[in-house]
């Protein structure tokens, strides 16, 4: 049987403890990050929409990271928008410099109502190099 494994970034924020997550799951080789924020390091939204995604960006980087993962092993990818039409090209902007050439993990967006005070999500699968 597949144990689950909890990874956590070196300097996780507060949402972990405050809501009760992991930052991600390991199971054998794949790996299940939690949808990651742009949260300052105390939880608290960053004001500023396109610093935010970048943020977002950076916290899922570091979960990659504590995992041995990176951006070349994700293989499927969901964000959740609280308007997307009007946050579409912030987004696309971050986008495009993480995942910056072929092939693309897949990609499911969806727009909802209600972040808890932030107004980009994303969420991963990634595949863990070397793992059995």
């Amino acid at each position: 049987m597949t144990q689950r494994e909890a990874i956590f970034p070196a300097n996780r924020h507060a949402l972990y403890k405050e809501h009760g997550y992991s930052a991600a799951i390991r199971s054998g080789d794949l790996l299940f990050v939690s949808g990651q924020v742009g949260s300052r390091p105390d939880g608290t939204p960053e004001p500023d929409f396109a610093a935010q995604v970048r943020l977002a960006f950076a916290n899922l980087k570091a979960v990659l990271e504590a995992a041995g993962c990176s951006f070349d092993d994700i293989v499927d990818v969901t964000t959740f928008h609280t308007d997307p039409e009007n946050q579409l090209s912030a987004i696309m902007a971050a986008k495009s410099e993480m995942f910056s050439e072929q092939p693309y993990p897949n990609w499911t967006a969806v727009g909802v109502n209600w972040l808890a005070g932030f107004d980009f999500e994303i969420k991963v699968i990634a595949r863990v190099p070397g793992a059995s």
